[in-house]
């Protein structure tokens, strides 16, 4: 199956996954926030809303970078040494602000479940880290000259997906004491944010000691 990555690829792509799915940001928050005042199926439709919002992105990447490699493999080259930069831009600042994550649980009027999937698809959609991050994170995975590139970026976002139900799932079916275990303990969120920084910051190493072979 030639959309499949290599074996080192997908375990280096799920590790980083799993970094990014674990860190407090918008999503998480709003996912917290809508099971502890609405229910855990208002947290779930907005968890699913996000998480289309991924495919959404992987889709938008796969045309977008399958027309760049097609059109110049220095700009896709370009495109990758930038991405670089970013992972790098987003380890700082992981270490110098920390994590977001605020979740509220006053109660309301009834949300249904077709508006909490849409607020987490737009929270997804319209947050500009998360567009920037997808542009430079995926293209990191594959090849400027390989043919199966665009079938592997879709494989790879996909493969994002599961990881992150894998992930975020058990946080909204336990969210009271997720949220709780969260606010309690602000040093286990710190050990998240370092996790994140040095795993992307040897993301870009990587990436640029590669280019410079």
């Amino acid at each position: 199956m030639t959309f499949i990555p290599d074996l080192s690829i997908l375990v280096q792509f799920a590790i980083a996954s799993v970094i990014l799915a674990i860190t407090p940001g918008p999503d998480m928050t709003l996912f917290v926030s809508r099971t502890l005042s609405q229910g855990r199926a208002t947290g779930f439709a907005s968890m699913s809303g996000a998480l289309f919002g991924t495919l959404v992105h992987t889709t938008l990447v796969v045309v977008g970078i399958s027309a760049l490699i097609v059109a110049s493999p220095m700009a896709f080259f370009v495109l990758k040494i930038f991405g670089a930069g970013y992972l790098v831009f987003l380890a700082w600042q992981a270490l110098t602000k920390g994590s977001a994550f605020s979740p509220e649980a006053k109660a309301g009027p009834r949300i249904s479940l077709f508006r909490s999937w849409m607020a987490g698809l737009g929270v997804n959609l319209l947050n500009p880290k998360v567009i920037l991050f997808f542009m430079t994170f995926l293209p990191q995975f594959v090849s400027a000259h390989d043919p199966h590139a665009p079938g592997k970026l879709f494989f790879l976002g996909a493969l994002f997906v599961v990881v992150s139900i894998v992930v975020t799932a058990p946080m909204v079916l336990a969210a009271e004491r997720f949220a709780a275990a969260m606010k309690a303990s602000p040093r286990v969120t710190r050990v998240v944010d370092y996790l994140f920084a040095g795993v992307f910051s040897a993301f870009a190493l990587k990436i640029l000691t590669a280019q410079a072979k």
